[in-house]
């Protein structure tokens, strides 16, 4: 067969050896593209296997798929669903859309500065998974770049790993004589270390080496010493990687049972080459853009400048403009919004960092930065068609995101001139904690603060910056556990405020938001302060970077209570917008609300404030709230009305609840509860809210109420049905109606999803459930379809007693361990992670049982040997090797060298598997004999 493989690589004629002028007059993106799939998938028996979103597939260690091979991660690893399409994968090809930004793989700081870096691209790829291997690899990929798309031979240089004694892998020397027999020669075949050709994917798991194909711009030359040496000149295009080995724990290396290939060839790159171009920007996968973005500029037309020759980094603007709108195209149609955390939380950086080139660089208007989708729709769109199916969407998105970030943008420029107008001289570094309150107030990234200060030829003092992020989090710590906080007023505080005659806090604003076009919209609110707490004194006025309490008249901050966390924001003083002081925290004492600010300047009472919401933060505690209001219904539904809620409690990222219950809840009754709240959810139900006199609500039919204290009036909260109904006697509906001075939803839908990722008894008759919501609980039954499919594979796998060796069963045990601690610990569905819990506990049982039998085997084995070198002795004293110690026998060790030991005058100890001890005896013939009489007598 491999002989006809060979034949269709015919040698190479003179005309694949060509200047670069004899490249087609048009190769476009897309016929590259379609050229490269047709290649495999037409005439080498490949399936196309579309792009996998970028958001990783149930893959914690990923932010985002930053390569082709990240969903074919399974078909390696061997942990394939047996009864999936992908068990069946030989021969794969596919283009692959890939983000490099945050976490190992992070492009996102060297985008624009240089031609080439992007945050999104295309990645080419074909697999073998136990077919093919490195000669009809190097075959098809030689013929497709020298025969199809007709680069000259002589600008391609190849690499091969050339071993590595230390790790004692020999060079690769089969893959340098493909090469040779291929017609390249010798000099332009390069031998490389383990850095740059030996791929591993990660600290274990399938590895080997690689050949990589370079290309030279310039030609004509030998280019051999700028291979690998970083130059813009020679630069890497297809990278074929050889999977042949394991890296163990122990970093030794184990042969694979399949041998695996797996090559990546970047798009734009390619693209760049075929068009002969010496910059990824000058190709029409970007050309449309770049001229789109002219379009709405209020600048020149895109140059192409690098550098010092970039006056005023104009161009550097184009180019993180132009891969930035593709990147956020593609993520917010995989479902990955701006966010704040995780990869929404690097979605969020990247689109703010476009947001600010184009307002100060480009000086493009508002909106104009959605308006480019279009454009990224129309390059990209055939081959990714989700892209077409959210333009709308993906629009309005970033539109939303840019308005919110371009008011703080504003604000922050302003800060930073007018902190660097106060300094003495620019040697001066930049103040840590304005930009640490950039950064927390106003969401800067810390990167970006950096890259405006560079722009003016300052840095940030990195040193207090550095101390002042730990101090945050060392407070962000203190914040979460429950001792009260340090600003709560305490009774002599509370009788001073009234001795004053000072009026209760009118926080009614809390409650003053409404929908607008499926937005949430938050009232803005002035106030006047009316005390100052240093500690729990009352003082006057407060300075600069001190800690204080403030009092308000007014405020729309939530205070933490009824199991909410408490709003954050900062206030700015009238006549001093840009100095900022933040919001650390929010306590209602004594119908006053006080708030836990640092002082960014003297502060004193009577002073004028404008205080500003964290919104983001505000609508995720109002999307638990509801959620969790939710919650309480669906279990008194599914477990009946002697369910009654013991506590909980309502953050940003998740929610708590605590209920009676006989014992913990079973996986059905999870499953259960989990669809009620969906249900729900789904439905879109109007979320209504009255105050009304406490001995009124007590009569509404259904109502929630937890062992506390309520005001008189109370706020009732119910779902689907209004108060006013549920007050009427008559009515007989069922619903969630609760007493509530939380922030709530107008709506169910907003919630999204909701999955319950914990649920354990914390005391008899008393359950606790922790759940997610949104994007989190989506990730979360992600996670655990991935792991489901695991133990699937690994259930497939199982060994039989009858074929099985003693290596396979223990690395089967092994694995099974693995796996069982990362079903333990990943964010998923509670009651999938029971099922998998309890499979994998069977799966180690089957296979533990299979080891001791296994083991019982190997050491009759071993002692049959024994017999037979001793003359078929009734017993022997000897030695046995042996790799396990789980067999125990009916003579206890630790007996047996007690008697031993004691009769030569010594002691001994262990236990009955392995014991050891001490004796005195100048002949070892005489011990022996007397360790053989000791278990003769114990036998019998």
């Amino acid at each position: 067969m491999l002989e006809s493989v060979l034949r269709r690589f015919r040698p190479l004629s003179a005309a694949s050896v060509r200047s670069l002028s004899g490249f087609p007059p048009l190769f476009p993106a897309a016929q590259v593209r379609k050229t490269f799939l047709d290649f495999f998938q037409e005439s080498h028996g490949h399936i196309l296997v579309p792009s996998s979103p970028v958001r990783p597939r149930g893959d914690p260690s990923l932010l985002f798929v930053n390569a082709g091979m990240n969903q074919f991660k399974p078909v390696f690893l061997g942990t394939a669903d047996p009864r999936s399409p992908m068990a069946t994968y030989r021969r794969v090809v596919n283009s692959q859309k890939c983000v490099r930004a945050g976490g190992k793989h992070n492009d996102l700081d060297d985008v624009g500065r240089d031609v080439y870096h992007h945050t999104f691209f295309e990645m080419l790829g074909n697999w073998s998974f136990g077919d093919y291997f490195k000669e009809e690899a190097c075959h098809m990929a030689w013929s497709l770049l020298t025969e199809h798309y007709g680069i000259p031979a002589n600008r391609l240089y190849v690499s091969y790993f050339g071993g590595d004694s230390k790790s004692r892998l020999p060079a690769d020397e089969e893959t340098r004589r493909i090469w040779l027999d291929l017609g390249v020669p010798p000099a332009r075949i390069l031998p490389f270390g383990l850095k740059d050709n030996f791929w591993e994917m990660g600290d274990t798991g399938p590895c080997g080496p690689c050949t990589e194909i370079h290309y030279d711009h310039v030609g004509g030359r030998d280019a051999a010493a700028l291979v690998n040496a970083d130059s813009p000149d020679v630069v890497e295009i297809w990278n074929l990687v050889f999977i042949q080995y394991n890296r163990e724990a122990d970093h030794s290396l184990r042969p694979l049972p399949k041998f695996c290939v797996d090559t990546g060839m970047g798009l734009e790159r390619l693209v760049s080459v075929l068009q002969g171009k010496r910059s990824n920007y000058d190709t029409d996968l970007f050309t449309p853009l770049l001229d789109a973005i002219h379009q709405s500029s209020g600048v020149g037309p895109y140059l192409g400048r690098t550098g010092a020759a970039d006056e005023g980094q104009v161009d550097m603007a184009y180019r993180v403009v132009a891969d930035h709108i593709r990147t956020l195209s593609v993520c917010i149609a995989d479902g990955v919004h701006p966010g704040m955390s995780g990869p929404e939380l690097v979605l969020r950086r990247i689109l703010r960092r476009a947001v600010r080139f184009c307002v100060e660089v480009l000086k493009i208007p508002q909106g104009a930065l959605g308006s480019l989708v279009p454009t990224v729709v129309h390059t990209l769109g055939d081959v990714y068609p989700e892209l077409s199916v959210d333009v709308d969407r993906i629009t309005d998105v970033i539109n939303e995101n840019e308005a919110h970030f371009l008011s703080s943008l504003e604000q922050g420029s302003r800060i930073i001139r007018r902190t660097l107008s106060k300094q003495e001289t620019r040697d001066d570094p930049f103040p840590a904690s304005v930009a640490w309150s950039l950064h927390r107030d106003l969401g800067f990234p810390l990167d970006l603060v950096d890259l405006m200060l560079e722009e003016k030829g300052v840095q940030v003092d990195r040193e207090e910056l550095d101390r002042l992020v730990a101090q945050h989090q060392k407070a962000a710590s203190e914040l979460q556990s429950d001792a009260p906080s340090q600003v709560t007023p305490d009774v002599l505080s509370l009788a001073a405020l009234l001795r004053l005659g000072l009026p209760h806090t009118d926080d009614s604003l809390k409650y003053q938001y409404q929908l607008d076009r499926g937005r949430y919209v938050f009232p803005a609110c002035h106030a006047t302060v009316l005390a100052l707490y240093d500690g729990q004194v009352l003082v006057p006025e407060v300075r600069e970077g001190q800690r204080c309490g403030v009092v308000l008249d007014q405020t729309c901050f939530y205070s933490e209570q009824g199991g909410q966390s408490h709003d954050l924001g900062y206030f700015t003083r009238t006549g001093l917008p840009d100095v900022l002081y933040p919001v650390e925290a929010v306590v209602r004492a004594g119908g006053y609300v006080v708030h836990q600010v640092t002082a960014a300047d003297s502060l004193k009472t009577g002073d004028h404030i404008q205080l500003h919401l964290d919104q983001v933060h505000r609508l995720s505690c109002m999307v638990n709230h509801t959620a969790t209001h939710v919650l309480n219904f669906a279990l008194r539904k599914v477990l009946g009305p002697s369910v009654h809620q013991r506590g909980s409690h309502v953050s940003a990222d998740r929610l708590r609840f605590d209920f009676s219950v006989k014992g913990s809840l079973g996986s059905s009754e999870l499953q259960q509860v989990e669809r009620c709240v969906n249900d729900i959810i789904a439905a879109n139900q109007m979320v209504h809210s009255s105050e009304l006199p406490l001995q009124r609500v007590r009569t509404i039919p259904g109502l929630r109420t937890v062992d506390e204290v309520y005001p008189d009036p109370v706020r009732v909260v119910s779902l689907e049905v209004p108060v006013s109904e549920l007050l009427d006697a008559e009515m007989d509906r069922e619903t969630s109606v609760e007493l509530c001075c939380g922030t709530h939803l107008l709506q169910t839908g907003a919630i999204e999803n909701l999955v319950i990722v914990s649920e354990k008894q914390l005391a008899k008759g008393v359950s606790r459930i922790i759940a997610v919501t949104g994007q989190e609980a989506i990730q979360a039954r992600e996670t655990g379809r991935a792991l489901s499919q695991d133990v699937d594979s690994m259930s497939a796998r199982l060994p039989g007693s009858a074929h099985s060796s003693l290596d396979y069963a223990q690395r089967i045990s092994r694995e099974a361990s693995v796996l069982s601690d990362a079903v333990d610990n990943a964010s998923m569905p509670q009651w999938q992670r029971r099922e998998l819990q309890g499979r994998l506990r069977t799966i180690l049982r089957t296979t533990n049982t299979l080891i001791r039998k296994l083991e019982a085997r190997e050491a009759g084995q071993k002692a049959q040997g024994l017999l037979e070198k001793n003359n078929i002795k009734d017993l022997l004293v000897d030695s046995v090797d042996t790799d396990s110690l789980s067999d125990s026998t009916a003579l206890a060790a630790s007996d047996w060298a007690m008697e031993v030991c004691g009769h030569f005058g010594g002691r001994a100890g262990g236990s009955a598997v392995v014991a050891k001890g001490t004796g005195i005896s100048n002949d070892i013939t005489e011990a022996l004999r007397w360790a053989e009489h000791i278990a003769r007598q114990k036998i019998r």
